[in-house]
């Protein structure tokens, strides 16, 4: 029962936070912003997570759940808001500042959780993902639709509602969420940078994650554009994201036989070449048709590989250190996601998006080499 209450509340402002991401391009979009600003303002998402992820994780050892998660959420809230009451496209990076900035206190402490919980890791990191993958099915589908009947900015306003119910189930006490784990003895007061240093196979494991976290943000900030390039409205858009969310549920439903099966580190790496092939074929799908089969596809791919790195990372991190390893993923996802956008965008201005599909699948697919290399090795 602790799993699916944990996983409800991620839902609640997850379904939030993954709207907002494509309501603020089509937004922006809607305001005049240039594709090369878009990207800067996509990015400011991630600037702060940078540097404070690690200290999520760390807070989140320390001090248990709650606190982190409730002033995430806080944060989530307050940052929806600002649109709805000012307009302007410097309201959107405020906006985005500030979700980035406290939503990711939410995010750490949740994913270190799940790995303490009772139960087979992989199903509890699955049931996890299924609620994660519903939110990137009901979040932009909903903002899609509300767009097109109400507009931005009330928009806004009712995706801001859906974390009140979080922060106000937090608030009263949650008493299912565990308190501080024990450091164990392999802490001692050792930094960060040693725990990478001693730790060569969690090294490899977040450069693969950022590769898989690169091709994630690709999808999320390329689609909306390219859906308005080529004249989607704001709830077609959003059907093709569904197609994606809706892959992702499925493949994360199937995931621990799958792992039972391949193994977890197999999974990952035939994942990422799934997601490698997909993204070859994307800069040709220039009907809704062909967009809807390539992000089914493309989910079934990217599916899988973000909650295996994460339940890879949470059993190879030292005893007490899971938040803190977990953080050190978040920094390197968040440098990704800070970085690849205003990238992006510039390339995209340039280049057009072809060359960028293609740079994002020779990447996922380097990143399948290297876990295939660790495979070996360690075998």
């Amino acid at each position: 029962m602790t799993l699916y209450l944990v996983v409800a509340l991620a839902l609640l402002n997850h379904t939030s936070f993954k709207g907002s991401k494509v309501l603020i391009s089509l937004y922006a979009l809607d305001l005049g912003a240039s594709q090369l600003l878009i990207g800067v303002l996509y990015a400011m998402y991630s600037v702060f997570p940078i540097v404070l992820a690690v200290y999520a994780g760390k807070l989140a050892d320390r001090v248990g759940m709650r606190g982190p998660m409730l002033l995430g959420s806080a944060g989530l809230a307050a940052g929806l808001l600002i649109p709805f009451a000012f307009s302007g496209v410097a309201a959107l990076f405020i906006s985005a500042t500030l979700i980035g900035m406290l939503y990711i206190f939410f995010i750490v402490a949740m994913q270190s959780l799940i790995g303490f919980l009772p139960g087979e890791r992989a199903k509890n990191y699955s049931v996890f993902s299924l609620g994660i993958a519903a939110s990137n099915l009901v979040g932009p589908l909903a903002v899609g639709f509300a767009i097109d009947h109400h507009g931005h900015a009330l928009t806004y306003l009712f995706i801001a509602a859906v974390p009140a119910v979080a922060i106000a189930w937090l608030a009263a006490g949650a008493r299912f969420l565990p308190g501080p784990r024990d450091r164990g003895s392999d802490h001692h007061g050792r930094a960060t940078l040693a725990m990478l240093r001693r730790n060569r196979s969690l090294r490899e494991l977040l450069i693969a994650g950022g590769a898989i976290e690169t091709g994630l943000e690709l999808y999320t900030f390329y689609m909306p554009i390219h859906g308005n390039a080529i004249g989607l409205s704001a709830s077609r858009i959003g059907m093709v994201m569904a197609a994606y969310a809706a892959a992702l549920m499925a493949i994360r439903f199937l995931m621990p036989a799958l792992v039972r099966r391949l193994g977890e580190i197999e999974l990952l790496r035939l994942s990422m070449l799934l997601s490698a092939a997909v993204y070859c074929a994307f800069p040709f799908a220039g009907h809704i048709a062909w967009l809807l089969v390539l992000s089914f596809v493309l989910g079934l791919g990217l599916g899988c590989c973000s909650p295996l790195s994460l339940m890879i990372i949470h059993a190879r991190a030292p005893a007490g250190r899971a938040g803190e390893a977990l953080g050190v993923r978040q920094t390197v996802n968040k440098i990704t996601e800070a970085g690849a956008p205003v990238a992006f965008g510039a390339l995209g201005a340039v280049l057009g998006m072809m060359p960028l599909f293609w740079a994002t699948s020779a990447l996922l697919f380097g990143a399948s080499v290297l876990v295939r290399t660790r495979t070996r090795r360690e075998a």
